[in-house]
């Protein structure tokens, strides 16, 4: 029990720091900075921090990294190359409300990914937790408008935000496939080493067609919270709770991130805590309890 407890911390802190990375990502194309080249200073710099603290486990661990290096570099590519970026350019397409409701497809492909691979299967706690949750992002991110979901429009960056999906669902049952000898901060550095050889080129791209970014003030303050938090401290944290609970379990807790988006608005921007907050606010908590009824009884 203690365990799961803090896999439950470790998760809600998770989806808190992705939170903030959605706030902070549109922060970014605010300032023009080009959303490719973000994600590399970012997990460039991530890279640079690790590896002090990385590199004799690495090399410890060799022959076990060897005979997984394929799984890792798959994670790797989804997720630090292929997510975040995603993230970040379709945040320049479409407002943070259509990215988070795509995103609250996470749980269903996880469930999804999770029966194909013979890793969990779906209980109908789970089910009816998911479809809760659901309702409840939905309250949160319509402000409570049934109208804003029937006429939400598919333009390009929601459609990049289905990629995310995918990505992120795929990651969450592969980690829970594959046990590690070594530390979650060491599987956070070589999927990082993998990612950036796929990042690199993305810089350049951006450079090509005349995106350039200003290494000014506002620059490094979004670089530092999204290498700080959304990068080593989240990813950390989910990695630590996916071990714990699975992937099904833990994927629940995405749903978290909506909720968490509106309380740091109501913050940042002054907005007022509405009654629909409190309505979806109250659909997640229940679906997160129903999602893991089975763990109590």
């Amino acid at each position: 029990m203690q365990n799961k407890n803090l896999a439950y911390l470790l998760l809600v802190l998770a989806a808190l720091f992705w939170a903030g990375n959605f706030i902070v990502g549109k922060f970014a194309t605010l300032f023009e900075i080009p959303p490719l080249t973000l994600n590399v200073f970012r997990w460039l710099s991530v890279w640079i921090i690790l590896i002090p603290f990385t590199y004799k486990e690495i090399y410890s661990n060799l022959p076990e990294i060897k005979k997984n290096w394929f799984v890792i570099s798959f994670m790797g590519v989804i997720t630090i190359s292929t997510f975040n970026s995603v993230v970040y350019f379709a945040l320049n397409h479409t407002q943070v409300i259509n990215a988070v409701l795509v995103l609250a497809a996470i749980p269903a492909a996880t469930i999804i990914f999770s029966s194909l691979m013979h890793i969990e299967k779906a209980n109908i706690f789970q089910l009816i937790g998911l479809f809760l949750s659901i309702i409840g992002i939905g309250s949160i991110i319509s402000n409570g408008d049934i109208q804003k979901i029937l006429s939400l429009n598919f333009n390009k960056g929601d459609l990049w935000m289905l990629v995310c999906v995918i990505t992120w669902s795929l990651y969450s049952t592969l980690l829970k496939k594959n046990k590690f000898k070594f530390s979650q901060f060491s599987l956070i550095q070589l999927m990082v080493s993998v990612g950036l050889l796929f990042l690199i080129p993305q810089l350049f791209y951006e450079k090509s067609i005349g995106l350039e970014v200003n290494f000014n003030k506002a620059f490094f303050t979004i670089l530092f919270y999204v290498v700080i938090f959304p990068a080593i401290a989240a990813y950390y944290c989910w990695q630590k709770g996916v071990e714990i609970i699975g992937p099904n379990r833990a994927s629940m807790f995405i749903q978290l991130m909506p909720l968490f988006s509106a309380v740091m608005a109501i913050i940042i921007f002054n907005e007022k805590f509405e009654l629909y907050h409190f309505t979806g606010a109250g659909f997640i908590v229940t679906g997160i309890y129903l999602s893991n009824k089975k763990t109590y009884d």
